[in-house]
């Protein structure tokens, strides 16, 4: 048995789907439902032409379905590249930066690295006015620990 909709119902339901599918993809924007918005939207189109939501159906899969297969990989490659500014960052990781403030293991701190206040957290203590190594970046928080200094000489 095949339902067929009138081209009003048909607007509505796919224009529904098609607002569904854009809000969810702007609340999480890891591409995770914009094939499906493509989809919606050319069923919609379709409704305009054939009141059978059997095929509107059959546009929306196969529409979505090209639209995954045709950007999938272009979205892998671009997910699998370093944004700019992490490149950025990481050109710190083994620099030197100066503890504003003792630095304790589990508490965030303050550090200057090149004249920039960092958050800093490390294992081992640090005294305010110390230096210490860059180790890792986490967003906006420095993973440093104590300036290994070399042997006195004898």
């Amino acid at each position: 048995m095949e339902i067929l909709l009138s081209t009003t119902a048909a607007i509505w339901l796919w224009a529904a789907l098609l607002a569904v599918f854009v809000v969810v993809e702007l609340a999480t924007a890891n591409l995770v439902t914009i094939w499906f918005a493509v989809g919606a939207l050319a069923a919609l189109g379709a409704s305009l032409f054939t009141p059978s939501l059997l095929w509107q159906a059959l546009v929306f899969l196969l529409v979505s379905l090209v639209a995954l297969i045709a950007t999938k990989p272009l979205v892998s490659r671009a997910r699998s590249r370093k944004p700019a500014a992490a490149v950025e960052l990481d050109r710190n990781i083994g620099r030197t930066a100066q503890a504003l403030e003792d630095l304790r293991p589990g508490v965030v701190g303050r550090v200057r690295l090149d004249g920039v206040d960092w958050n800093a957290v490390t294992d081992s203590p640090i005294r305010a006015g110390e230096r210490c190594t860059v180790q890792s970046i986490g967003g906006t928080t420095l993973t440093v620990a104590p300036e290994k200094t070399p042997a006195a000489a004898n």
